[in-house]
């Protein structure tokens, strides 16, 4: 498998889907590695170990982390499964502003509503524009916008910044989007 190929079904296994190849997940989205390799291979997906280790070493959005000992894999973030799991971040203080990439289609529900998280279970945002301008090109022609995170945690919001950088809290409140 590519890089990329690997990359793509570790974001459906360990972010949305683990049953697709019977993955154990603990509460906090860990998975064993030498797990996560022998039910791959069970179900017609062939990596090695040493091309996972590189994958994850060399994903440019660091969306996968192991721990320390390398024997357990996670998502840094983005699961939509039914479990809730619980990355242990602790709350941060973000910086004074934040910024969400979506298309034109969204927004005015976004002006309505706020940011939801969906079935996510945070609301993703980027610390810088190019991030937020990548994701919201996945769906079309992005519109960005400015999130008044600083103003959002003084008034009582919690942030927690993931291993790879994605700020993360539970919604944003049309208020503070610009």
């Amino acid at each position: 498998m590519t890089p990329k190929a690997i990359s793509k079904l570790l974001s459906l296994i360990l972010r949305h889907n683990p049953d697709k190849v019977q993955l154990p997940l603990d509460a906090h989205g860990w998975a064993d590695v030498a797990t996560l390799l022998q039910q791959c291979k069970a179900h017609g997906f062939h990596f090695s170990r040493t091309e996972l280790e590189s994958m994850v070493a060399e994903n440019d959005k660091q969306r996968f982390a192991f721990n320390e000992d390398k024997t357990r894999i996670r998502a840094s973030q983005g699961h939509s499964l039914s479990l809730n799991i619980s990355l242990d971040l602790p709350p941060a203080t973000p910086p004074e502003y934040l910024y969400h990439g979506t298309v034109g289609k969204f927004v005015q529900q976004i002006r309505n509503t706020g940011i939801q998280k969906v079935s996510r279970q945070h609301v993703h945002l980027s610390e810088d524009l190019g991030t937020a301008q990548k994701v919201g090109s996945r769906r079309g022609i992005p519109l960005i916008l400015t999130i008044r995170s600083g103003q959002m945690h003084r008034d009582g919001w919690v942030f927690y910044l993931s291993a790879n950088g994605v700020w993360l809290t539970d919604e944003v409140p049309p208020k503070y989007i610009q």
